[in-house]
């Protein structure tokens, strides 16, 4: 790439990307969809005209940080507290067993090796990939029905926030596991020191914040000071301990969630997330999904790799909420309500890339994933609570 090439991609990545994304949403598919299918298009399996490089790399890594930050900053720590030990569970349960499942998958596809390989921690991780949840589709389609403040659409909402951020701390584990050099025990040490390190910060960072937003309210030294605190926590997260970076900016987001500001702050680190670094993001992961080696085993494997990731969140999810006492027919919605995949899947396969546990081709499979589950949940919440009343926000 020569020295300004990267702006004519940059153009041609920001323009199709939101065409392709507007369209998407015209067809009631989230957003990220016609972004993907645009660097699809744009990329080297169709027309070629914008190639991988170190620097598409960089600002989709800069993109999957801004999009953590975002996540963290819109968590809301007084929902997860009051949720109690049901939402837990399902979260527990919508983790465990899509990442039991997605592991078999693939182990019954191309074999594990020995426990403690190579191959095995590439069967982990793509389990790891079906424990993501994103409830943007549900969560659309729930306040169309008025149910997203009945018992059940708190249930999905609060299970769906807990399931992400235990599933952040199992991509932690897998990416620590991963080199045969590293002792477990070193993975859980430096897991425990960063968080340490984190509630640290957390609480310096938190007091300076808040005398900060009290006496410049609503000034933009406060969002600056916000995504420098992001970018800080995701550097030394990988540097020093080993960490993905991904979870020091979403751990960065979970400092800043309670003050009075949190909401400007996470407008304003958005602006530059959907005009730029998000759309580099969802782009890149289809320049570089190949379709050379997509063969009818690829081909089974993605159909499988749906199959399994949609039943599994029914099974695990659904059937923990039929234990807790909710009948069939609102266990039955609350598994599928944890069925939408979406940013968070395609953000832990990206890392996967980049640490060399997920082959490019397998994208195609997240792709596909996101794709029928967005299709389908809608569908499928909207049949099963036909005929019942709306319940009062």
């Amino acid at each position: 790439m020569d020295k300004i090439s990267f702006f004519r991609d940059l153009a041609v990545i920001i323009v199709t990307a939101k065409l392709f994304g507007l369209f998407a949403q015209k067809l009631k598919a989230p957003q990220v969809v016609g972004e993907i299918v645009a660097g699809l298009i744009i990329g080297p399996s169709v027309l070629g005209w914008v190639g991988q490089s170190d620097f598409l790399s960089m600002m989709a890594e800069i993109g999957v940080v801004l999009l953590m930050f975002g996540a963290g900053l819109e968590t809301n720590i007084r929902d997860l507290l009051k949720t109690g030990p049901k939402a837990l569970l399902v979260a527990l349960c919508g983790v465990v067993v899509p990442l039991i499942g997605g592991t078999l998958l693939y182990m019954a596809f191309y074999g594990a090796g020995n426990i403690g390989s190579g191959e095995f921690f590439r069967a982990v991780f793509v389990g790891t990939i079906m424990t993501a949840t994103s409830v943007g589709i549900t969560v659309q389609t729930l306040k169309e029905l008025g149910r997203l403040k009945g018992e059940i659409g708190t249930l999905i909402m609060s299970a769906a926030i807990i399931d992400d951020v235990i599933g952040i701390i199992v991509l932690t584990f897998v990416i620590g596991f991963k080199n045969p050099g590293v002792e477990p025990s070193d993975v859980i040490i430096n897991t425990g020191l960063f968080i340490v390190f984190g509630l640290g910060v957390g609480v310096i960072a938190h007091y300076l914040f808040k005398v900060i937003d009290k006496r410049y309210p609503h000034r933009r030294r406060i969002p600056i000071l916000g995504l420098a605190l992001c970018m800080f926590l995701a550097f030394a997260a990988e540097k020093y301990f080993g960490i993905a970076d991904i979870t020091g900016a979403y751990v960065a987001g979970l400092i800043l969630c309670s003050l009075v500001d949190s909401e400007y702050i996470a407008q304003k680190v958005d602006i530059s997330s959907y005009m730029l670094f998000g759309p580099v993001f969802f782009a890149s992961i289809g320049v570089k999904t190949q379709f050379d080696g997509f063969t009818t085993e690829l081909l089974l494997f993605s159909v499988g790799f749906v199959l399994v990731a949609l039943l599994t969140k029914i099974i695990g999810c659904g059937g923990i909420a039929r234990i807790l006492g909710y009948k069939g027919r609102d266990a039955l919605k609350v598994g599928v309500g944890m069925m939408t995949r979406g940013e968070v899947a395609l953000i832990v396969s990206q890392k996967g890339l980049s640490e060399g546990l997920l082959d490019s081709k397998y994208f195609a499979s997240v792709i596909l994933l996101i794709i029928v589950s967005s299709v389908t949940t809608p569908i499928l919440l909207k049949l099963l609570f036909n005929g019942e009343k709306a319940e009062a926000a």
